[in-house]
């Protein structure tokens, strides 16, 4: 991932592209340009890339949260740089901002342009609070869980475009909600609302709208609060193995773990709280470790 030094303000900038907050153990990265439906550019995909290497690093953040400012998650692609595209090749949006890359990492379905979600330690909720097209669709996907605002709409958009289906989402998509339902999805690039897409298993849960951050942040508090970093790492790390595993791998590397965690001290803590009847303090083990 990018380095997560602070970002630059550039000439004639209102705002950035992305904002980060962090409280409570939680981060959250909005996308903001809601004048533009929060459009994707490559200078937001730099600030996206920055704000998420800030929260990985951050030893007091244990979860973290995407959304967007104002109406929308993200429209997809903003139409102006589409427009310079289909004449140049180029995806210019007009702001000279350094495309962020994703480091090398030894398991290449970790390295990609979004799959790098999956590399994080930490959990990733997208709180997605409107319209998720195109590249808002796709990082929505790659989020670990997704809740949407009620009557949020979500679509593929390639296929009304011309293009192939984005990001790896051929090969996540039937993971996700079955071949049936991926086909449904890219082939014609429906419209599809938070309500559809959690009968699809596409939407862990749907929210109402005024709630829906309040809700996602008390989720991922809880989260911080009463589980065991380790065994949120250990967690994120085994689903997306064993995604791409096999069965024997996968129950080996949990007696791996098994043996490593049980010797550490968030396992002496959760034990501690559950002999004692109390809640347990994970943070009060060493309040600067890496979470």
């Amino acid at each position: 991932m990018t380095s997560g030094e602070e970002p630059l303000r550039l000439p004639g900038e209102a705002s950035l592209p992305v904002r980060y907050d962090s409280a409570d153990g939680v981060a959250v990265v909005t996308l903001n340009r809601p004048e533009r439906g929060n459009a994707w550019t490559g200078r937001m995909e730099a600030e996206y890339r920055r704000a998420l290497t800030r929260a990985e690093t951050d030893p007091d953040v244990a979860v973290v949260i995407i959304t967007g400012a104002g109406r929308h998650f993200c429209v997809g692609a903003d139409t102006r740089a589409l427009d310079r595209i289909s004449g140049t090749g180029v995806y210019d949006d007009g702001v000279r901002a350094p495309l962020a890359q994703p480091a090398p990492h030894p398991d290449p379905d970790l390295g990609g342009r979004h799959s790098f979600l999956w590399a994080m330690s930490k959990p990733v909720i997208a709180a997605v609070n409107g319209a998720a097209a195109g590249i808002g669709f796709v990082i929505a996907c790659y989020a670990d869980l997704r809740f949407a605002a009620e009557g949020a709409k979500f679509t593929t958009a390639t296929a009304r475009l011309g293009l192939p289906v984005e990001f790896g989402l051929s090969w996540l998509l039937p993971r996700l909600v079955g071949i049936g339902r991926a086909a449904e999805l890219t082939f014609g690039s429906p419209v599809i609302s938070a309500e559809e897409a959690e009968r699809m298993g596409l939407v862990n849960l749907v929210i109402p709208g005024e709630s829906l951050l309040p809700e996602t942040l008390d989720y991922a508090r809880r989260m911080a609060r009463e589980c065991a970093p380790s065994s949120l790492r250990a967690a994120k790390a085994q689903l997306y193995t064993d995604l791409r595993g096999t069965l024997a791998a996968s129950e080996a590397d949990y007696f791996r773990r098994l043996d490593e965690m049980t010797g550490g001290p968030d396992f002496a803590e959760g034990v501690a709280a559950l002999v004692g009847r109390r809640a347990p303090n994970f943070r009060a083990i060493d309040p600067a470790r890496p979470t």
